[in-house]
């Protein structure tokens, strides 16, 4: 089919101003961080913040800065118009968050805008009110000094734009996220974050950045924050980052502010990273806010419409710095340790094993067999190990005989058709994730807490735990708010007597991880499998032979025991023919 051919045309303004404001304005967060840097630009100290439905219907952002002259605020929302560069000389030595021109324009194209400002000489302010890039009603009010900006149904005239936002939920974390970050970096600045008529966060404007970590990490993790400063040569690094005990799953938590811009580099995060080598699992990443105060022609922030890529003069330097810096903070504060010569013994006598002070979630009943001892009756009423165990099987003629534990990690039995390895963390969550959703079906029978516990999240989590409350406490869970992004526990799922209540729910709250993909879409079973995870016995404790039976016969029970909720395998099958070949009885492989 031949195409159709079109002559060549300019576009029109409304669709070149639509495609501008699709580089700089890419979801309601995009709004909210272009006009909070116009407010920090405008040297405010306080700013205020409203959303409403997500940003879709309502962001309002409110400053006590300097203000605009009446006679230039029509002025201000023109594409390409700035107070912040005059010459091009200036784009290689910029100190401003904004300089473009194109926020304020690009915004009114795809809103219904209204800006109401007044700049301190001026005895009356102005209030300018655009409707998808067109002028409706320009006035002079009287208004105090400083700027408020109301940005109305969002993409309203692209409704396009609107299909691909992610659920209001992740754009509000989004937005608080982001408030709270510009909140570090800028502490001595009050900031005010209201969404839906609720206070999610605010910031006393004092300086002290640890007050600001509290709010987003908890009193628990930000206490623990390490201090990072090194002043070397010109540049000068500050900030907080992670020991080595607390870790996450993914690099979402690692910040860099870069002469109070907030950017994203994968190279400093590699020298970030780098600095935990050795020190933390792999697959784990720190918590880090680095804060970088370099020479301004030394780094080109004139890469992307966003403003959040930029260049270094000197990224090996950098790179170094951060470091240097990252690993010096973490050799201070977690010294190594002197190795005895009793370190490096391979003997685990009886007293090192009685050190090792755990209770898994499952076994509490079995506490009290020793090894050696004959296997509780399967049949009682108080043995949770037959819960769920298929009518086919029993423990008198079970498929798997134990042989051991190897490296307090993996039990080694043996089938009827071979060796079976199996990783004891991986088949323990099997095991409780069937259990707990097949009394989902039913009702979860629930354990009252002797006391409840109080837990208070980072206002991007409380958001999403106040969503997916009804779901934790449909299994089996008792969490009710208890103030400002406050929770409080007061009972636990039965079958999970012994986990800790509040890492339970914050497993709850944490970002999607790769390994769920296999339950995308099934928030309940998300939130199961994170669960058990958590209550699932660990690779390196050790287990009795007792114990270890238990296991095997649950596992045994379950309908799908070859995969953790996650995908991850349970086990790994040797078969009577491969270890014959193996060892040469049937030829090679």
């Amino acid at each position: 089919m031949e195409a159709t051919k079109r002559k060549i045309d300019v576009l029109k303004e409304e669709v070149a101003s639509q495609i501008a404001a699709g580089e700089v304005i890419e979801r309601p967060s995009s709004v909210v961080k272009e006009l909070a840097e116009n407010s920090i630009d405008a040297g405010a100290t306080e700013i205020n913040i409203l959303i409403s439905e997500a940003g879709k219907k309502l962001i309002e952002i409110a400053d006590n800065g300097s203000g605009i002259p009446f006679e230039e605020i029509r002025l201000a929302v023109t594409r390409h118009a700035t107070s912040k560069i005059v010459s091009s000389e200036e784009l290689f030595s910029i100190k401003t968050l904004g300089f473009r021109g194109e926020a304020l324009a690009s915004i009114a194209s795809v809103s219904q805008f209204e800006i109401v400002t007044r700049e301190k000489n001026d005895e009356l302010g102005g209030k300018l009110v655009i409707e998808g890039g067109r002028e409706v009603t320009q006035e002079k009010i009287g208004v105090p000094v400083g700027t408020r900006i109301r940005v109305k149904n969002l993409f309203f005239n692209v409704p396009a734009r609107l299909k691909f936002l992610k659920s209001d939920s992740n754009e509000k974390q989004k937005i608080s996220a982001l408030v709270m970050r510009y909140s570090l970096a800028y502490p001595f600045i009050r900031f005010k974050l209201i969404i839906d008529d609720r206070e999610i966060f605010h910031s006393n404007g004092n300086g002290d950045r640890r007050e600001i970590l509290i709010q987003f990490y908890g009193l628990e993790t930000a206490r623990k924050m390490l201090e990072v400063r090194m002043e070397e040569d010109g540049y000068l690094l500050s900030g907080f980052i992670s020991p080595i005990a607390i870790t996450k799953s993914n690099r979402r938590d690692i910040t860099f502010f870069i002469n109070g811009r907030w950017v994203q580099d994968i190279s400093l995060s590699s020298a970030l990273i780098k600095a935990y080598q050795t020190m933390i699992m792999v697959g784990r990443y720190p918590i880090a806010n680095i804060f970088l105060d370099i020479p301004a022609q030394q780094v080109d922030v004139n890469v992307h419409p966003t403003k959040a890529e930029v260049r270094f003069q000197r990224p090996d330097y950098l790179f170094s710095l951060v470091q240097r810096a990252t690993r010096r903070a973490l050799l201070a504060y977690n010294p190594v340790p002197e190795l005895t010569p009793k370190s490096w013994s391979n003997d685990l006598d009886h007293n090192s094993q009685a050190e090792i002070s755990w209770t898994p979630v499952a076994f509490i009943d079995q506490a009290t067999y020793e090894d050696g001892e004959e296997t509780p009756n399967p049949e009682s009423d108080n043995s949770q190990s037959t819960q769920g165990k298929s009518q086919n099987q029993s423990y008198t003629n079970p498929l798997l005989k134990l042989v051991g534990q190897i490296g307090a990690m993996y039990i080694v039995a043996e089938g009827p058709d071979g060796l079976y390895l199996i990783d004891q963390h991986a088949a323990h969550e099997r095991i409780l994730f069937e259990k707990l959703m097949k009394q989902f079906s039913h009702s979860i029978p629930s354990q009252s807490l002797l006391s409840p516990e109080v837990i208070t999240l980072p206002p991007n989590q409380a958001i999403l735990l106040l969503e997916r409350m009804k779901v934790l406490n449909s299994l089996g869970f008792d969490v009710n708010e208890f103030g400002s992004n406050s929770f409080q526990i007061r009972s636990i799922p039965s079958m999970l007597l012994g986990l800790n209540p509040e890492s339970a729910i914050r497993v709850v709250v944490d970002d999607f991880e790769d390994d769920e993909t296999p339950l995308q879409n099934k928030i309940e079973q998300i939130i199961a499998a994170r669960v058990c995870k958590r209550a699932a016995v660990k690779a390196g404790q050790i287990l009795t032979k007792v114990e270890q039976e238990i296991l095997l016969r649950d596992l045994e029970s379950c309908d799908s025991p070859r995969t953790c909720p996650h995908g991850r395998p349970t086990m790994i099958h040797l078969s009577v023919e491969l270890l014959e070949k193996q060892f040469g009885r049937k030829g090679s492989l």
